[in-house]
């Protein structure tokens, strides 16, 4: 009703400019007519807006939905803790479908991110690591949306082809809205981005982050824990002192 509201709004200023417009081409010599003319277009546009109203205008998907366990991916990293992101099967149910069937394959656990660059997105989710790898499964059909890639959002890569989708997806760092609608966004991390913010860089990192497991949060995994790491060795700063010879015996 806002849009309407508001459509009213600007189709009755338009009238009323256009009219204005037109008294001020003429000299504004007949005021009484502009008048009319006014209100003519005032009715036109009420009458535009009523149709409109009535038609039913398509809405937009709601830019945020209620948390489903059914619809959170668990991605527990080896940077030190689990990523939990909102899927959106309302608006691509294919690609959410595609990254259940592989999680619960076991499909994504072990993998690297192969391709991440700063400022801008973390890539995974190849098998072969170098990013020409994917699932045994066919490539997906996009499904571009109105999802904006912003902080967080996680996307769908693919070839050059729009229809080559299949398991690398990619977690945005920094908005990057010149992808919008070229690549299909499936969901957006709700937990864990200082996580995902800790990804080594790199095109392959020197030492990549991995996914220790991916899962489903409605099949209640408990999160997987990376060791910690052997700390090296400290360096002694004591200076060696060297043996002492025992002393000769005496005959």
């Amino acid at each position: 009703m806002r849009f309407i509201s508001a459509f009213k709004t600007v189709a009755i200023g338009f009238a009323l400019y256009a009219s204005s417009g037109a008294a001020l081409a003429q000299g504004g010599g007949q005021g009484q007519g502009e008048e009319m003319k006014k209100a003519e277009m005032s009715a036109i546009a009420e009458k535009n807006a009523k149709a409109l109203e009535e038609s039913g205008t398509p809405q937009l998907p709601a830019a945020s939905i209620p948390v489903d366990p059914q619809n959170v991916w668990d991605l527990d990293l080896s940077t030190g803790g689990r990523v939990r992101i909102q899927l959106r099967p309302d608006v691509a149910p294919a690609h959410v479908e595609r990254i259940k069937e592989l999680t619960r394959q076991g499909f994504y656990n072990g993998l690297k991110f192969h391709r991440v660059i700063p400022g801008f997105m973390a890539q995974g989710g190849d098998p072969k690591g170098d990013g020409t790898g994917g699932s045994t499964l066919p490539d997906l059909k996009q499904e571009f949306n109105w999802l904006p890639h912003v902080r967080g959002a996680v996307s769908m890569a693919r070839a050059q082809s729009e229809d080559s989708a299949n398991s690398q997806f990619f977690i945005v760092l920094l908005p990057r809205l010149q992808l919008d609608k070229k690549y299909t966004v499936f969901g957006r991390v709700i937990e864990g981005m200082q996580y995902v913010d800790a990804i080594a860089p790199g095109e392959p990192p020197a030492d990549p982050a991995t996914i220790l497991q991916a899962s489903m949060d409605s099949d209640g995994k408990p999160p997987v824990i990376a060791p910690p790491r052997p700390v090296a060795e400290a360096p002694s700063i004591l200076p060696t002192v060297p043996a002492k010879k025992p002393a000769p015996r005496k005959k």
